[in-house]
């Protein structure tokens, strides 16, 4: 990280200087080189002007390699080339993506080898000669070439074994960060270097027998430290430590302030040490005592308490004031500055009998022997509103008298003197000096409730000089929002101040403790950024000089025998995993595959040391795949195997013995190959395989039949001539080489034609794995142009060809045998159908049922159309037949029966739905037709013989639209573009698109247009695999993909038994989600192989009309928001023509009787009510409209008053204070954007005042939920503006929430009890509407040390 000096020389990272202003990137880098680090990442949040280059530097020190010796990749993506070193690209020019976005990169080897690990020399040790080099020794996060990583601003790597293998030349070991672990780390480097604690926790011995070592922090706390002073890797992690403190994973990613974890892990240490020798350690060392008193300035009466204290929290800078305390001292004798009681703050004398003048304040009656001062550096900005770090300089000695500060009275009070006599809730405390936490009474540790215990201190009896000498600060780096913490520490040992920075550790000096005091020569106002951020001390830690205490750290020999024998476990368990890493280091590991008997192909990972033979691989492998007795060991070899392209490269005659490291080029985690364990029949011999050879699948074509065999595999040479190529195929596959047609197929339907003689194949485009098609008859076929050959069409037909399952709806009257007649003229012809004449009647005899049924279903419907009302006349409401002019071929597609129903059909069309409850549609439809719900239409009543816009209009009035996987309304997903249409404009295939929001299959006539080209088609029975339980009506069918939905749609029509005006196309995805295909000029390129297609019956749409989802908006329901009807909108129809045709479907599906004149239709943005439709506005003039579009109908009390756009509709809501409770949404319309008018027609419809009326705009989606405990201080009440349609109302379009209050209206005043049951309804009432619910004040995670080893379980997630 690069450091850039600040006033008095203090150096500040830079990319915490300009982190308000700059965009970072935050990179993850896994490192694939190695077994080891493959589960490892490193972590970089680098400034997105970074460059590529720089990048590469700062990951071969994270990693500890050196720079040229490796590459870096895109870890989440196919393309596996590297990034380049030396580009001078930013990394947001590059493509990586700032913010919170996760960048993924994979670190790989160069050129098949492993990245070099990096020497102390080169630079990723710490550097023992910082006495030397002033301008290393600084105190701060370290220069990104030397840095650890920290949370916040920093970086935050989880670090590779490369960089931790080699001890400091400090002599000292560091911590591994975890992410955001750095203020643990600087804790625990500080005890550890604390003689006293160390000593006392190796004298503790740890019973097996009584708790479990993985839960006990004592234990693993012991672990550590003799990991810190005994291993020899550069740093150690802290894993297990956390893990004893109850944390998962996800506490890494918390930060937290150092002296909150010190209370924390001091409390949860006396808890795990109770009943031993080392019950009172935490107080012998860290804990002082103070008296807190009230002395009366009359008669000079005094009340006391003692409280005891582990910390003394130190005031930067006193509330309200501009100028900072210069130094320790200063601010110790502000802390013990007593305050004056007077006027309405005066104390209650118990002697004088009344209230008095007095004075309160503090005195130490005791200073621990490791005094611990927390310099308050957290403050919070009344002006900005936002908490700040105070960066202003406090000087702290390294030798600190606390003579001065200590209360030389007898402990023994005074006879006039009282303890505890209520002053402390009379007076008012220094509540900028002193903390609560003094007092044991009082406290409530956030990390373990404790009961008060009886234990009795041992104190220091002051004496002539109390003299603490320095050797430990905690500093912070960076702002309120985060930071990084490490720690400066002087060693008791040779009196040498180190900084121990997360894994590094380096010598400093008392200049670099010096840049720790803070501080600027500018002004010391409060900041107004809320992230300014510098470098300075947090915590100080203080040992008393005293030579008859002062302990010095144990050596080796002077542990206790059972330290002794852990030291002894712990380096054993260091040697082996040494060694084991030095296995892993030369084990090279490769895929392993083998095409066992079964003809399965098996998938499985090769581990195989170096130094092992091929013989002994094969063995190895042999085993793995479970061979034996199944195939003798000599049957079987490892061939190089290429998996991509399924190649098999080169054999390995006469290599045996070869060394398996020598023979796969080096050791490494992963290869560019891999290797096939290749099974021979005892019969066989195996085939030798050699470098250069490429590998062809040959695939004979059969010009009589139209039929293309399975491929064959031929081996070849790339400097082979066709000629020589020729020969070898017609060897193989028995053809006449003299008439052979040799196709090549590069690419996806890049058909090359082989017709130069000498040419090689490596000139002809050959590679590894090949693909040919060859052909050999006497036929005049090769006589034309190949483009226009029947070869280069059934080859090209081979290639586009795609396999569909088509589901079909219970009423298909058509039969397989229809089809027959049906194929144009020019079609080609296929391979015959498969499948037994059985299998074909069988499917003959479903359709034929179906016919049946739909024919008496027609029959039904032309006797009731008699009693019906008369047929609308729009030309949209009619359901229609092909034309017999469209298409003089198509009429012959469609059998006598088939007419006469569709007649049917037409004669009945204006009749009403009848229902058929037999038949449902087994699948979820999704899209334009019923989604969720029972709502599901029967195949034929509402969608082919009802006259209205329906196609499927059914009522339901639970359920609304079904959410996808990812979140989305099935509308969401297939919405048509839009477009204006141009009037009189003859329609064509290709423009149909642009003059309609969805693909129309009609002309301007209502016409079916006519296919151009005839793309191949065929139909055969489903298989008894491919029919499933909820489709057994169904057929298989090879399309090409070239072909239009228009096109695939004729071709259906014999299938289905209706027109293809009559029937829909729903794409089958995962999970059985199903959207509606309607663009009738695509292709259906974007299906693939084995696609599900399902087909409804329904009227498909026409020119310019749209599905349209109608929900109901109900303002002061529950659910406000209730699904009605499917219906269809057109294009230049009116609001009001759109409401005569929606209330016939409400009156008959859901039992709606309603007036025109009183519903109105509005916009419909996800739940939330928008503009209102006036009725004289015309769809796609005046209102957007596209496919799948949703509209909310709402019903009025009134008459509309909505006439003109200028005018708003708001909907307001009145909450009273006093009753905590919120009134119904009431509309208030407006004639402007004006406030005014606002707060006018607010204090009309509450009658309160206008100058007493406050209102404020609801947040989020509609009904804008909130809580009656947060509304009333929540809200941005009576906002000072004089427009709407500006900041922070911003009320543009109708459909605003707004609340309003009476300004003068006081808060109910609430119980503990009233405000718990309260609590309780509002989060049972807000969690039903889907509304967030956060009471909490504090936004962060406390820090918790749990004593059981994990977080207590929350009952209310079961």
């Amino acid at each position: 990280m690069e450091m850039v000096p600040s006033e008095e020389n203090q150096f500040v990272p830079k990319e915490i200087q300009n982190a308000a202003e700059e965009p970072r990137v935050l990179c993850i880098i896994q490192d694939i080189t190695s077994a080891k680090t493959v589960n490892e990442r490193l972590t970089l949040n680098l400034p997105a002007s970074t460059t590529l280059s720089k990048l590469y530097d700062d990951v071969a020190h994270k990693a500890g390699y050196v720079k040229a010796t490796f590459d870096l990749a895109w870890g989440n993506t196919q393309d596996m080339a590297p990034l380049d070193h030396s580009s001078k690209m930013s990394l947001s020019d590059f493509g990586f993506e700032p913010g919170n976005k996760r960048n993924f990169l994979q670190l790989t080897d160069k050129d098949g080898e492993q990245p070099q690990i990096a020497s102390e020399e080169s630079g990723t040790a710490d550097s023992g000669g910082l006495d030397d080099s002033s301008q290393d020794r600084f105190i701060g996060p370290l220069p990104r070439d030397s840095t650890a990583g920290c949370s916040g601003d920093y970086s935050s790597p989880s670090y590779s074994y490369s960089s931790i293998l080699n001890k400091s030349d400090t002599g000292y070991v560091g911590l591994v960060n975890q992410a955001m672990t750095c203020y643990l780390n600087s804790l625990l480097q500080t005890l550890y270097m604390t003689p006293e604690f160390r000593n006392a926790l190796y004298n503790w011995e740890f019973e097996e027998s009584e708790e479990d070592p993985v839960t006990s922090i004592p234990h693993q706390l012991q672990r550590l430290f003799i990991l810190l002073q005994t291993s020899k890797k550069r740093a150690i992690e802290t894993t297990d430590v956390t893990r004893s403190f109850g944390w998962d994973s996800s506490e890494a990613w918390q930060q937290h302030d150092v002296q909150e974890l010190c209370r924390v892990m001091f409390d949860a240490l006396e808890q795990k040490w109770k009943q031993t020798e080392q019950a009172d350690l935490i107080n012998q060392l860290y804990q002082g005592k103070l008296k807190d008193y009230v002395r009366c300035l009359e008669c000079g009466y005094e009340s006391w308490r003692i409280d005891t204290y582990l910390d003394i929290p130190l005031v930067i800078r006193p509330f309200g004031a501009s100028q900072a305390y210069s130094s320790v001292e200063e601010a110790l004798h502000a802390f013990m500055q007593p305050e004056t009681l007077d006027g309405p703050n005066q104390y209650f004398c118990e002697r004088c009998k009344k209230k008095c003048d007095a004075r309160k304040g503090l005195r130490f009656l005791h200073f621990p022997y490791l005094l611990t001062l927390q310099l308050k550096r957290f403050d919070f900005d009344y002006t900005t509103m936002h908490r700040i770090k105070l960066n202003d300089r406090m000087a702290f000695p390294e030798e600190l008298d606390m003579s001065p500060f200590i209360d030389v009275e007898d402990e023994s009070p005074q006879t006039e003197s009282c303890t505890d006599s209520g002053a402390e809730n009379e007076g008012s405390c220094h509540s900028d000096q002193m903390s609560n936490d003094f007092s044991t009474e009082d406290c409530v540790d956030e990390g373990i409730c404790l009961d008060s215990t009886g234990s009795t201190e041992r104190v220091l009896k002051p004496k002539n000089t109390l003299t603490f000498e320095l050797f430990s600060v905690m500093v912070h780096s960076g702002s309120a929002a985060g930071g990084h913490y490490y720690a400066c520490i002087k060693s008791f040992t040779d009196g040498q101040w180190y900084s121990f920075n997360d894994q590094h550790v380096s010598k400093i000096t008392l200049d670099d403790i010096r840049k720790t005091y803070g501080g600027s020569s500018g002004s010391r106002g409060y900041y107004s950024s809320a992230f300014a951020s510098s470098t300075n001390a947090y915590m100080l830690i203080y040992r008393l000089k005293d030579a008859s205490k002062n302990a010095k750290y144990f050596d080796a020999e002077d542990f206790p025998e059972h330290v002794k024998s852990l030291v002894q476990k712990e380096k054993e368990s260091e040697e082996q995993e040494k060694r084991q890493r030095e296995i892993e280091r030369n084990t090279c590991k490769i895929k392993l595959f083998c095409m066992r008997p079964v003809k399965t192909m098996m998938e499985s990972k090769l581990e195989v040391h170096k130094d092992k033979t091929l013989r002994e691989a094969t063995e190895m492998a042999y085993k793995l795949m479970e061979l034996d007795g199944a195939v003798p060991l000599d049957c079987c070899r490892l061939v190089k195997y290429d998996e991509f392209h399924e190649y098999l490269e080169r054999s390995y005659e006469g290599e045996e013995d070869t060394p398996m490291g020598m023979l796969l080029g080096g050791v490494k985690s992963s290869y560019m190959f891999d290797l096939l364990l290749e099974i021979r029949k005892p019969e066989q011999v195996f085939q030798p395989y050699k470098p250069g050879e490429v590998m062809v699948k040959v695939h004979v074509v059969d010009l009589k039949t139209e039929s293309i065999a399975t491929p064959i595999s031929v081996r070849a040479y790339l400097n082979q001539s066709i000629t020589e190529f020729k020969l070898l195929i017609a060897q193989a596959t028995g053809l006449s080489a003299e008439a052979m047609r040799v196709v090549l197929e590069r690419c996806y339907n890049d058909l090359r034609l082989l017709y130069v003689p000498n040419k090689t194949l490596k000139a002809e485009g050959f590679f590894r794995s090949n693909k040919v098609f060859v052909e050999s008859s006497e036929s005049t076929d090769h006589q034309v142009a190949f483009t226009d050959s029947l070869l280069w069409k059934l080859l090209d037909r081979h290639g586009n060809t795609i396999r569909l399952l088509v589901s079909l709806p219970e009423q298909s009257p058509g039969t397989l045998a229809n089809r027959t007649p049906c194929q144009r003229e020019g079609a080609d012809s296929d391979v015959p159908l498969e499948g037994s004449k059985g299998d074909r009647k069988s499917v003959e005899a479903i359709l034929e049922e179906s016919t049946d049924k739909l024919k008496s279903l027609s029959l039904q419907q032309q006797q009731g159309s008699s009693t019906s009302d008369s047929q609308k006349s729009s030309d949209f409401e009619h359901i229609e037949s092909p034309s017999q002019e469209a298409d003089s071929n198509s009429s012959l597609c469609v059998a006598a029966d088939n007419r006469e129903l569709e007649n049917r059909i037409r004669a009945g069309g204006s009749s009403g739905a009848s229902s058929d409850p037999d038949n449902h549609f087994a699948s979820e439809e999704r899209s334009d037709s019923e989604v969720n719900n029972d709502r599901s239409t029967s195949s034929v009543d509402s969608d082919i013989l009802s006259s209205s816009h329906s196609s499927d209009t059914l009522c339901n009035a639970d359920s609304g639209p079904i959410q996808l996987a990812n979140g989305l309304d099935s509308h969401s997903i297939t919405s048509s573009r839009r477009s204006k249409a141009h009037e009189g404009k003859k329609e064509t295939w290709d423009t149909a698109e642009e003059d309609s929001g969805t693909d129309s299959e009609y002309d301007d006539n209502g016409k079916i247009k006519a296919e151009a080209q005839y793309l191949f088609f065929r139909a055969e029975p489903c298989s008894p695999e491919d029919a499933t339980s909820d489709a057994l009506k169904c057929v298989v069918v090879h399309v090409d993909k070239r072909i239009t939905l228009a096109a695939f749609k004729q071709n259906m029509e014999p299938y289905v038994g209706v027109a293809s005006t009559q029937f829909k196309v729903f794409r089958v995805y995962a999970n059985n989600q199903e959207f509606e295909s309607v663009r009738l000029n695509e292709t259906l390129s974007s299906f693939s192989d084995d696609n599900k297609i399902t087909i409804r019956l329904g009227r498909a749409l026409k020119k310019g009309e749209y599905r349209v989802k109608v929900y109901q908006l109900l303002v002061n329901e529950t659910e406000p928001c209730k699904f009605l009807v499917d219906t269809v909108f057109a294009k230049g129809m009116t609001v009001r023509q759109s409401k005569e045709e929606l209330l016939p479907q409400l009156k008959e599906h859901c039992k709606l009787d309603l007036s025109i004149e009183s519903v109105r239709l509005r916009k419909k943005t996800w739940k939330n009510p928008g503009t209102v439709f006036l009725d004289y506005h015309v769809y796609e003039e005046d209102i957007s409209i596209s496919s799948n579009w949703e509209v909310f109908l709402e019903v009025l009390n009134d008459p509309e008053k909505m006439k003109s756009m200028s005018q708003l509709a708001v909907l307001s809501r009145r909450w009273s204070p006093s009753t905590m409770k919120l009134g119904p949404f009431q509309e208030v319309i407006l004639e402007s954007s004006n406030v005014e008018e606002l707060k006018q027609k607010l204090s009309e419809l509450g009658d309160i005042p206008l100058q007493n009326l406050e209102f404020a705009k609801g947040r989020g989606t509609f009904p804008c939920d909130i809580s009656v405990l947060e509304i009333h201080q929540d809200l941005d009440w009576n906002p000072k503006v004089s427009t709407l349609n500006v900041w922070p109302l911003y009320i543009c379009d109708d459909g605003a929430v707004v609340f309003f209050r009476h300004s003068s209206e006081e808060l109910m005043e609430l119980s503990d009890e009233e405000r718990s049951e309260l609590m309780k309804k509002e989060s049972s009432r807000l969690l039903k509407t889907g509304h967030r619910v956060s009471y909490s004040p504090r936004k962060e995670k406390a820090l918790k040390i749990y004593l059981d080893g994990g977080p207590p379980k929350d009952p209310g997630q079961d």
